[in-house]
């Protein structure tokens, strides 16, 4: 069965001419492919983006009288059948589209070697402490495992990766989320100081890694690269802002020198932990360990600073700060002795991983650990991917090229299931920072990865007998540095906030952070998220739609609410425009909506209030901005308008595109309501209205 106006028909130039009239050879062309499939083309009011072209239902119906699908189609169109070697450009198409390393490194210019070997030698130089940080002070780990992290995720994702200046490596907040899990399971230990703790550590570690990166490539197996969108930024900057503070938390007793003590006194919660250094750093503080420390980290403000004064001086801008002030305190610990005043140092690192370097990450050593750690390896996976997007979009648009989302989550989970191969290693996801420093100095491809990765490497098999007498509270003040960098915009969105009164947002952030400070960044986190997915689908179930009335003098119709001059013209007729595609989730309460807007009109009220409106005898529905309409959502819809006819209402429904139709074409619509009821316009429905009265 046909449309009676052909699914919707498409003409350019003044809105309310005749298209027959029109003689344009573009338009001949389109009358006879209308011809071809029996179509009939209607007057209207409407502007050209309210109609459907014709070529989508003339195009489907020579598709059918082909007797072939649209591939006769599309082979006769083209000229072409099936040609090998096109069917070899589209595989080589394919192949460099899901391994972008296979596009860039034939055609690598050497002219970008120096850029890329500068950035990736300035990051490794941030990056090797950063990781030995992360992986002793957070993770509770081997140092090792941190540079691992570092150098093998970065590898794999340097041929996977569709962003060009992504570094990838360990973050300050997984890796704390990684050592909370690691602390949790050797509390059951008798001696949490003991070897078996260092090896349970490994195996929770390689559990979370590996689920961490399945779940990740998971989602961009399935194209679920969207949800970046859809967590809110306030609930970000709640988890942000509370790992700052947790971390910054987790650092001062190693910069007071109060490790020892705070082992005897296991606080467990972050407050119980601020209550321990408030209680503590005044009375049993180390006094070296606080005066060394604390300088560290006055000198990493300090040289930060420095060099944003001077960023047009590029000698200056890419001083490695933290390289500096490693290289610096290593030296000094080792001339003065502070080891011999009791002063923590890192000691002799053994590069061990367990029994053996590479390990199939699902053993009978951590598959006990597995369940227990799915949901932290699910909330690192989430927050991975969305700092990792963030940081790629942004060098994207820096450096116009476009990344698929879908892409880089694959990417990323490869990355981290290749990593788990070897005991211990960390979730390694991008960073905004690093990216953005990385870009900054040179970076043009994966290339800067990749020299990156084999400095560290390299640091990891023959730099670490050298910091042996690097002091444990340095890397301590290394990671508070990151804490400035986290909270640097959380002041800003605070005050936006406010200033926008967008109490939702502000709620939301505070609830994020409060949860994660007083429960656990877990709970925190998963609490906002579910909020947030909930505010989500409540202003996604609500179907967008207004009231059109006629701008007088003329055969237009536009919102009532949005146009002052437009009058509902026709005494009981209801024109209701719907304003997006219909789904399932929108069209439940298509019904309510309508009521409301019957009954009261577009303005707010309350359902406690007297109806304002009569009922209306009869509704004509506005499809023109219904691109799409799934199978619940039609049968939804067919039982409204059944529901209508039941009350005895008029019903039609004008500029409905071809495949809506169709649909409603299979779930009985079309028969339910006759080929009467589709009109190519609403002046046309409103034309047979008037005239039967």
């Amino acid at each position: 069965m046909s449309s009676p106006y052909g699914y919707g028909h498409r003409y350019e130039g003044n809105e309310n001419r005749d298209p027959l009239a029109d003689s344009s050879s573009s338009l001949q062309g389109i009358d006879a492919v209308s011809r071809i499939s029996g179509d009939v083309f209607g007057s209207g009011e409407t502007s050209d983006s309210e109609r459907t072209p014709l070529l989508y239902g003339a195009m489907d119906t020579l598709n059918d009288a082909g007797g072939s699908g649209s591939g006769y189609l599309r082979d006769v169109g083209s000229g072409r059948g099936s040609d090998p070697k096109r069917t070899l450009s589209k595989l080589k198409r394919r192949i460099k589209y899901y391994i972008p390393s296979f596009a860039w490194i034939p055609n690598y210019s050497p002219s970008l070697l120096g850029g890329d070997f500068l950035a990736g030698l300035t990051v490794a130089s941030m990056l090797i402490p950063q990781s030995v940080s992360y992986a002793s002070s957070l993770a509770k780990l081997n140092p090792v495992t941190g540079l691992f992290s570092a150098s093998i995720p970065g590898i794999i994702y340097a041929f996977f990766g569709s962003s060009r200046q992504l570094n990838v490596a360990p973050e300050a907040a997984l890796s704390l989320l990684i050592g909370q899990a690691v602390t949790d399971f050797q509390h059951d230990l008798p001696d949490p100081q003991s070897p078996e703790a260092e090896t349970l550590g490994l195996a929770v570690a390689t559990a979370i890694t590996l689920q961490a990166g399945l779940f990740t490539f998971l989602l961009g197996f399935f194209r679920l690269g969207f949800m970046d969108v859809v967590l809110s930024r306030a609930l970000l900057r709640g988890f942000v802002s509370a790992i700052a503070v947790i971390i910054m938390v987790e650092q001062l007793p190693s910069m007071f020198g109060l490790t020892a003590l705070m082992h005897t006194v296991h606080p467990d919660t972050t407050l119980q932990k601020i209550t321990f250094i408030l209680e503590n750093a005044p009375t049993h503080a180390h006094k070296a360990t606080a005066i060394i420390s604390f300088s560290a980290l006055f000198a990493l403000i300090f040289m930060r600073a420095f060099k944003d004064m001077f960023k047009g001086k590029w000698w200056i801008y890419r001083l490695p700060e933290v390289f500096i002030v490693v290289v610096a305190s290593t030296i000094l610990c080792a001339k003065s002795g502070w080891d011999q005043d009791g002063v923590d140092i890192l000691g002799s690192v053994p590069i061990t991983t367990g029994e053996s370097f590479f390990q199939f990450p699902v053993s009978s050593s951590n598959i006990a650990y597995l369940h227990r750690t799915t949901s932290i390896a699910v909330l690192i996976s989430v927050v991975g991917f969305l700092d990792s997007i963030v940081a790629a979009k942004q060098n994207a648009a820096r450096f116009s090229y476009s990344i698929s989302p879908n892409r880089e989550l694959v990417a990323l989970g490869v990355s981290n299931i290749t990593g788990s191969f070897i005991p211990g290693t960390l979730p390694a996801y991008g960073s905004i920072t690093r990216s953005r420093i990385n870009a900054d100095v040179g970076a043009r491809s994966q290339m800067a990865s990749l020299v990156c990765s084999a400095f560290v490497l390299l640091a990891t098999f023959f730099v670490l007998p050298w910091l042996y007498y690097l002091p444990k509270c340095v890397l301590a003040a290394i990671i508070c540095l990151v804490v400035f960098s986290l909270l640097a915009e959380t002041p800003h969105d605070v005050v936006y906030y406010w200033k926008m009164r967008a109490w939702v947002d502000l709620g939301l952030m505070i609830l994020t952070f409060v949860l994660s400070i007083v429960k656990d960044v877990e709970v925190g986190v998963v609490v906002s998220l579910i909020i947030s997915l909930l505010l989500v689908v409540r202003r996604s179930s609500k179907p967008r739609m207004t009231i059109l009335g006629r701008i007088p003098g003329t055969n237009s119709w536009k919102s009532i609410k949005e146009n002052p001059d437009a009058q509902e013209s026709v005494d009981g007729v209801l024109i209701v425009r719907i304003r997006e595609s219909l789904d399932f989730a929108n069209t439940a309460q298509l019904k309510e909506r309508l009521r409301r807007l019957e009954l009261y009109g577009v303005g707010k009220s309350h359902p406690s209030e007297r109806p304002r409106r009569q009922e209306a005898s009869i509704l004509v529905f506005h499809m023109a901005d219904v691109e799409s309409c799934d199978a619940s959502a039609a049968q939804i819809f067919c039982e409204l308008l059944d529901e209508y006819r039941s009350r005895g209402v008029g019903l039609f429904i004008t500029h409905l595109r071809s495949g809506p139709y169709r649909t409603f074409e299979k779930a009985g619509i079309v028969k339910m309501l006759g080929l009467d009821a589709f009109r190519m316009t609403v002046a046309d429905a409103i034309t047979i209205i008037e005239g039967s009265r």
